[in-house]
Protein backbone atom coordinates (compact mmCIF):
# COMPACT_ATOMS: atom_id res chain seq x y z
CA UNK A 1 0.00 0.00 0.00
CA UNK A 2 1.53 3.36 -1.15
CA UNK A 3 0.64 6.46 0.47
CA UNK A 4 1.16 8.78 -2.70
CA UNK A 5 -1.16 6.77 -4.97
CA UNK A 6 -4.81 8.28 -3.65
CA UNK A 7 -6.72 7.19 -6.52
CA UNK A 8 -3.65 6.91 -9.12
CA UNK A 9 -3.62 3.43 -11.27
CA UNK A 10 -0.83 1.42 -9.29
CA UNK A 11 1.31 0.66 -12.58
CA UNK A 12 3.14 4.38 -12.88
CA UNK A 13 6.17 4.83 -10.63
CA UNK A 14 5.89 6.77 -7.49
CA UNK A 15 7.19 10.71 -8.48
CA UNK A 16 7.99 12.14 -4.64
CA UNK A 17 11.06 12.11 -3.14
CA UNK A 18 11.41 10.16 -0.04
CA UNK A 19 13.28 12.22 2.47
CA UNK A 20 13.24 10.16 5.34
CA UNK A 21 16.60 7.90 4.73
CA UNK A 22 18.15 11.76 3.76
CA UNK A 23 17.27 13.01 6.90
CA UNK A 24 18.99 10.35 8.96
CA UNK A 25 21.85 10.69 7.13
CA UNK A 26 22.34 14.12 7.83
CA UNK A 27 21.77 13.49 11.62
CA UNK A 28 24.58 10.49 11.73
CA UNK A 29 26.37 13.02 10.23
CA UNK A 30 25.85 15.32 12.34
CA UNK A 31 26.40 13.42 15.05
CA UNK A 32 29.89 12.02 13.67
CA UNK A 33 30.97 15.80 13.35
CA UNK A 34 29.85 17.36 17.01
CA UNK A 35 32.27 13.89 18.45
CA UNK A 36 35.20 14.16 16.27
CA UNK A 37 35.55 17.94 16.61
CA UNK A 38 37.12 18.72 19.76
CA UNK A 39 39.67 15.72 19.41
CA UNK A 40 41.09 18.43 15.94
CA UNK A 41 41.16 21.17 18.50
CA UNK A 42 44.64 20.25 20.49
CA UNK A 43 46.87 22.93 22.25
CA UNK A 44 50.56 22.36 22.11
CA UNK A 45 51.87 23.81 25.51
CA UNK A 46 54.57 26.55 24.52
CA UNK A 47 56.51 28.32 26.93
CA UNK A 48 57.05 31.47 24.67
CA UNK A 49 59.31 34.74 25.16
CA UNK A 50 57.87 37.77 27.29
CA UNK A 51 58.51 40.97 24.79
CA UNK A 52 59.01 44.25 26.11
CA UNK A 53 59.19 47.56 24.49
CA UNK A 54 61.84 49.72 24.42
CA UNK A 55 62.48 53.08 23.01
CA UNK A 56 63.44 53.81 19.12
CA UNK A 57 66.57 55.37 19.50
CA UNK A 58 66.93 58.98 18.27
CA UNK A 59 67.94 59.42 14.30
CA UNK A 60 71.25 60.65 14.30
CA UNK A 61 71.65 64.16 12.82
CA UNK A 62 73.53 64.56 9.77
CA UNK A 63 75.86 66.76 8.35
CA UNK A 64 75.94 68.44 4.87
CA UNK A 65 79.69 68.62 3.71
CA UNK A 66 78.98 70.28 -0.27
CA UNK A 67 82.42 70.99 -2.18
CA UNK A 68 81.63 73.16 -5.42
CA UNK A 69 84.07 72.83 -8.81
CA UNK A 70 86.50 75.49 -7.13
CA UNK A 71 87.29 72.96 -4.00
CA UNK A 72 85.29 75.40 -1.49
CA UNK A 73 84.23 73.79 1.22
CA UNK A 74 80.57 74.27 2.95
CA UNK A 75 79.63 72.79 6.20
CA UNK A 76 75.71 72.75 7.00
CA UNK A 77 75.43 75.71 4.24
CA UNK A 78 78.11 78.00 6.19
CA UNK A 79 81.46 78.19 4.48
CA UNK A 80 84.53 76.05 6.08
CA UNK A 81 88.26 76.18 5.75
CA UNK A 82 89.80 72.61 4.91
CA UNK A 83 92.44 73.26 7.89
CA UNK A 84 89.21 72.89 10.20
CA UNK A 85 87.41 69.74 8.90
CA UNK A 86 89.73 67.36 11.12
CA UNK A 87 88.77 69.00 13.57
CA UNK A 88 85.00 69.10 13.56
CA UNK A 89 85.42 65.44 12.24
CA UNK A 90 87.23 65.01 15.71
CA UNK A 91 83.93 66.52 17.53
CA UNK A 92 81.40 64.91 15.19
CA UNK A 93 83.05 61.45 15.65
CA UNK A 94 82.67 61.85 19.74
CA UNK A 95 78.97 62.55 19.83
CA UNK A 96 76.92 60.23 20.17
CA UNK A 97 75.12 58.93 18.19
CA UNK A 98 76.73 59.72 15.60
CA UNK A 99 76.38 61.92 12.72
CA UNK A 100 76.01 60.64 9.05
CA UNK A 101 78.20 62.67 6.87
CA UNK A 102 76.45 63.64 3.73
CA UNK A 103 79.00 64.45 0.86
CA UNK A 104 77.64 66.61 -1.95
CA UNK A 105 80.13 67.07 -4.33
CA UNK A 106 79.73 69.57 -7.98
CA UNK A 107 79.84 67.23 -11.06
CA UNK A 108 83.73 69.32 -12.23
CA UNK A 109 85.13 68.66 -8.51
CA UNK A 110 88.14 67.37 -8.54
CA UNK A 111 88.33 63.63 -6.97
CA UNK A 112 91.58 64.28 -5.22
CA UNK A 113 89.32 67.03 -3.15
CA UNK A 114 86.77 64.24 -2.58
CA UNK A 115 88.88 61.76 -1.52
CA UNK A 116 90.76 63.72 0.83
CA UNK A 117 87.71 64.90 2.69
CA UNK A 118 86.77 61.36 2.58
CA UNK A 119 90.01 60.38 4.31
CA UNK A 120 89.96 62.99 6.99
CA UNK A 121 86.56 61.71 7.53
CA UNK A 122 87.55 58.06 8.19
CA UNK A 123 90.39 58.94 10.34
CA UNK A 124 88.55 61.18 12.41
CA UNK A 125 86.44 58.18 13.46
CA UNK A 126 82.63 58.58 11.33
CA UNK A 127 81.78 55.17 10.15
CA UNK A 128 78.32 56.58 8.12
CA UNK A 129 79.78 58.78 4.93
CA UNK A 130 77.05 59.07 2.32
CA UNK A 131 77.07 60.67 -1.39
CA UNK A 132 73.94 63.25 -2.04
CA UNK A 133 73.52 63.28 -5.91
CA UNK A 134 71.04 65.40 -7.60
CA UNK A 135 68.95 63.00 -10.37
CA UNK A 136 67.36 65.85 -11.58
CA UNK A 137 70.77 67.24 -13.06
CA UNK A 138 72.02 64.04 -14.65
CA UNK A 139 68.90 64.03 -16.94
CA UNK A 140 70.50 67.49 -18.63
Amino acid sequence: MAFGNLGQAEDQPMAEINTTPLVDVMLVLLIIFMVTAPLFTHAVKIDLPHAQSQLNPEKPDSIALAIDAQGRLHWNNEAAEESTLPERFSQAASLDPQPELHLRADRDTRYEVIARVMSQAQTAGLKKIGFVTDPAAERK
